[in-house]
């Protein structure tokens, strides 16, 4: 059992929310949702001209239909490895992870970049919540879909989830014995960060006591009252990251209408499971390769260290950064 570490001059993280989404909902006896999907190109990222792009949908155990883009190399022949990727936390698969699945689809790849359920074009309401185990079942979804494609070999699937995502990734790679590769990127445990605040600043009962009152009583008021999202102006002293939560989800290089994390924020209650749920306790049993990503200087770096101890019971060391190329060798070595 191999698990690797490597840390990685990446800061693509984001925090949470989904988006409004004006789907027109078909419901029937297996609860199928049928989504109006934007076919024009809008991602933040240019169309790389060495795959195709495609649209596609799928449902998961709960009922919900999630939105996708599913992108191949071009001239690809047989069945290839593939690799489904979300994340960030209340960010849109037409923001990084469209970016990394592109980038997957380059370098050989099936790479399909999904919404999650509440968010983006993806079916759920109310919009803009989260669940542990909704979102844990939208990766193993995923898996479902590429599994049963013709060009996939389906002995062959990885998943990658990017900050929020990475918590998700790893419970499902601890639940989901299909997975063969999973790389957690710049990565954020929500459940932990939900019920402890930052670098675990409010680890005690009376803290989560109180957390807990006013989301019970935010469920009698208001259910589906919004915060969150990134600020639409940087105070002065603000930290550094959330400098650079603004500087890619309020600006060109990363806005995107649907996306939380770029407007309104998210249902406040939404996520009141995630502060009374922990994702890592079972990934130790993780039989399959696991690569943990984080930038040196990351706020969220705490996230990652914390997950490899829990795996080989070890600390993190060696420091370095891995490109694209790098993230290919890793999925290359381990879908084999």
């Amino acid at each position: 059992m191999k698990k690797t570490l490597t840390i990685v001059a990446l800061m693509l993280v984001g925090m949470l929310a989904g988006c409004t989404n004006s789907n027109k909902q078909t419901t029937n006896n297996d609860m199928e949702q049928k989504l109006e999907l934007t076919q024009e190109w809008d991602k933040v990222f240019p169309l790389s001209e060495k795959v195709n792009h495609k649209k596609v949908t799928f449902k998961t155990q709960y009922g919900l239909t999630l939105a996708a883009d599913l992108y191949t190399p071009k001239d690809s022949k047989g069945k290839m490895a593939a690799i489904a990727v979300s994340g960030p936390f209340g960010a849109v698969k037409e923001q990084c992870s469209g970016l990394y699945a592109m980038k997957m689809a380059e370098r050989g790849f099936v790479a399909l970049a999904f919404d999650p359920s509440y968010t983006g074009e993806s079916s759920g309401e109310p919009r803009r919540t989260a669940s542990p185990d909704i979102n844990t079942e939208d990766f193993m979804a995923a898996v479902d879909f590429l599994s049963k494609q013709d060009n996939v070999d389906a002995e062959r699937i990885g998943i990658i989830g990017i900050c929020g995502w990475g918590g998700i990734a790893l419970n499902a790679a601890a639940a989901d014995t299909r997975i063969k590769a999973t790389v957690a990127s710049t990565m954020y445990d929500m459940t932990r960060v939900s019920g402890n605040d930052y670098n675990d600043a409010f680890d005690n009962e009376q803290w989560r006591h109180r957390n807990r009152e006013n989301l019970s009583k935010q469920r009698l008021t208001d259910p589906n009252a919004m915060a969150g999202g990134v600020l639409d102006t940087v105070p002065p002293q603000a930290p550094n990251f959330v400098r650079d939560y603004y500087d890619y989800y309020k600006t060109p290089r990363g806005y995107h209408k649907r996306s939380g994390n770029s407007n309104d924020g998210w249902r406040i209650i939404g996520t009141q499971a995630y502060a009374n749920s922990r994702f890592l306790y079972y990934i130790n049993e993780i039989r399959s390769a696991v690569l943990v990503m984080h930038g040196a200087d990351a706020h969220s770096r705490y996230f990652g260290e914390a997950a490899y101890h829990y795996m080989v019971d070890g600390k993190a060391d060696g420091y370095k950064f891995v490109p694209w190329d790098k993230l290919a060798e890793f999925f290359t070595k381990n879908l084999k």
